[in-house]
């Protein structure tokens, strides 16, 4: 994999993680997956080293399986199962090309595994706003309450945020950004995978967060949600988002990794 870069996406379910994949395999230099019968065409499933997402009970639940988070230190991080890793992902990709792409979910509590596995690799974590991701996530799972899905999303970021000061090639790319400012947001992207010009954003919606904010003010308005989320507000301060029904969604700072 030497002749390559390998670039790791991740980043909670609903996330915008597919989005972001689909435009970067559309480049000329970049190989993804793609029509595997998987869902998603989501590496997780394309392998057998890694147990999947579900394993750890699925979206809105996985980040709190201990097991769910792999570093370096995991016992998977070894010759063996990384060589295993590897051919089992080369079959779907294209080698003539230089960057190689993988997209999972649960990545963004794997990247130090995958580091140590894939030496010189590149990861991009991806954060959408607290209330279009739980929301979005309940339709899923819907035994969980809406406190349960926003607790994981602040759980999950949390661990991966710590993890990011371990990392070496590592940039966030907001939901938000990529959607009111995607050229822009691309070029960052390219910028960080060292590839040309060449994404093409025109599957990006602009209000694909709307729709959950209307949902969201509406749930406030109806009275009885601000004990369920009373005290969360100052973790989500901390990556710039706001449960408010004020909150245009829009983040007020980037994270300082």
């Amino acid at each position: 994999m030497r002749d390559h870069t390998m670039v790791f996406i991740g980043g909670l379910h609903r996330s915008g993680t597919t989005l972001l994949a689909s435009i970067m395999t559309g480049h000329p230099e970049i190989s993804g997956f793609h029509r595997t019968g998987a869902p998603e065409d989501e590496g997780q499933h394309l392998q057998t080293v890694c147990p999947i997402d579900e394993h750890h009970g699925g979206p809105g639940r996985f980040a709190r399986a201990a097991e769910a988070h792999m570093t370096e230190s995991s016992p998977l991080a070894l010759p063996g199962p990384a060589r295993r890793l590897r051919r089992q992902w080369e079959r779907y990709w294209d080698l003539t090309r230089p960057v190689l792409l993988e997209k999972s979910p649960p990545n963004l509590l794997r990247f130090r595994f995958l580091q140590e596995v894939f030496p010189g690799a590149k990861f991009i974590l991806v954060m959408r706003h607290p209330v279009p991701v739980g929301l979005s996530t309940r339709k899923w799972a819907p035994a969980l309450t809406v406190r349960d899905v926003l607790e994981h999303w602040l759980h999950a970021y949390d661990i991966a945020s710590k993890d990011a000061t371990f990392l070496r090639e590592v940039m966030t790319v907001r939901y938000e950004d990529l959607t009111s400012r995607p050229e822009e947001t691309m070029a960052e992207v390219a910028a960080f995978t060292g590839v040309g010009p060449g994404f093409d954003t025109g599957r990006v919606d602009p209000e694909g967060n709307r729709r959950y904010f209307d949902q969201w003010r509406g749930l406030l308005s109806a009275g009885g949600l601000e004990g369920e989320i009373a005290g969360l507000e100052e973790g989500f301060n901390a990556y710039g988002y706001s449960l408010s029904a004020a909150d245009s969604g829009e983040p007020r700072c980037r994270p300082s990794w």
